[in-house]
């Protein structure tokens, strides 16, 4: 690990908010990029929806490995190189995933592509905490909107490509050339360090850290709950025809993105508090419109809300694991992401559980009461 006399002689400037903003691009753009080559995996290797589900586990299980080791790997040799190792991770897997046509081959590559995402997004992260600290002014939201548009381009682009003809293979060749153009770029001016303060590698997360955590989980147990059960209500519950019931996530992204590239000027205005209470409930509010309004069109606004509410608390709640002093980020930031992502991966089981033992209505309106336990909280972050 840097020493701090090498971070106090190398204060981010201008060059390193840049390549900032590129890291997240690159890894909104490489982790969406996988979504439309997944039924062509399906096909390729002759997969039932059951050995799917199982495949698709691998993604989480690549991520969750490799985002504890993240912060002690960014602390020990610097943003710089650890991101660079996930981006190429990225690249070495996308190509792997386009081709390969067994179940034995893919889970590896999946685990791979999984690790490298898990890598990537927590060290964006530790450099963004450092970044906008050294700035003094809130740069968060702005962050993670060059990650939503990232991921808008990834999945619109590869499916571009495949609807113009291109093979997958193709596919994932592009975006690995682009991937590798915007490294390339950005790489000069990521961080050569990855943490202000010394510490363990390896920590549980305790104390405003634990409680940061818990909240992102519920945030990110949303945006799971809108990905994979939003157009499930609409075609079953409101009757929306499937081939529109996409409509529901695409409500929920745009907002969402809208909300993270304005969110920094937002939070100067309103400040860090009131964004958490007001998103919180302008989140609940959404699901409970979506839920209990009798029609397709309020559930579109419902969705919306919800994208526009959950869309500066996350990154709200980064900016202030770079203000707690209970454990230097490099074990933060990582123990946050990674209850975060564990929000997505658990968020859509257990809707399905609670759908199944009451109604898919009633699943939604408890995600919506822990939003307003969300917006509660904000009187402890203060």
């Amino acid at each position: 690990m840097a020493s701090t006399d090498t971070i106090a002689a190398s204060v981010p400037g201008a060059p390193e908010q840049l390549s900032t903003r590129i890291a997240f691009f690159i890894a909104g753009f490489g982790m969406a990029a996988w979504a439309p080559l997944v039924p062509f995996a399906k096909a390729r290797a002759g997969l039932d929806d059951g050995l799917l589900g199982l495949l698709l586990l691998c993604l989480g299980a690549g991520s969750i490995v490799a985002m504890p080791l993240s912060g002690a790997l960014a602390a020990r040799f610097g943003c710089r190189r650890i991101i660079i190792a996930g981006v190429t991770m990225l690249c070495i897997a996308l190509p792997l995933l386009g081709s390969v046509s067994s179940f034995g081959l893919l889970v590896p590559s999946l685990l791979l592509f999984g690790a490298g995402v898990g890598l990537v997004d927590c060290v964006v992260n530790i450099q963004a905490v450092i970044v906008e600290r050294a700035s003094g002014r809130t740069m968060m939201s702005g962050f993670h909107g060059l990650f939503s548009v990232g991921g808008i381009a990834g999945a619109g682009g590869v499916s571009a490509m495949l609807a113009l003809g291109a093979s997958p293979f193709v596919a994932a060749l592009v975006v690995v050339l682009v991937v590798a153009a915007a490294l390339a770029f950005a790489a000069p001016s990521l961080l050569p360090y990855g943490s202000r303060a010394g510490g363990p590698a390896f920590a549980m997360p305790h104390g405003i850290v634990l409680f940061i955590g818990a909240l992102c989980f519920i945030v990110f147990l949303t945006e799971g709950a809108v990905l994979d059960w939003s157009a499930v209500f609409l075609s079953s519950v409101r009757g929306v025809d499937p081939s529109h019931a996409g409509l529901a996530y695409t409500a929920f992204a745009i907002t969402m993105t809208i909300g993270r590239l304005t969110g920094d000027r937002i939070v100067r205005f309103a400040g860090a508090n009131r964004i958490i209470v007001f998103g919180g409930l302008c989140a609940a509010a959404g699901l409970a419109i979506a839920t209990l309004v009798p029609f397709w069109e309020a559930a579109l606004l419902g969705y919306a809300l919800v994208g526009a509410g959950c869309s500066n608390v996350v990154p709200v709640l980064y900016s202030a694991v770079g203000r707690q002093n209970v454990m230097p980020e490099h074990i933060a930031v990582p123990a946050v992401t990674t209850l975060g992502y564990a929000g997505i991966l658990a968020g859509p089981a257990g809707i399905g559980f609670v759908a199944q033992a009451t109604s898919l209505s009633t699943a939604f309106l408890v995600v919506a009461v822990l939003l307003v336990g969300v917006a509660a909280s904000s009187r402890w972050l203060r």
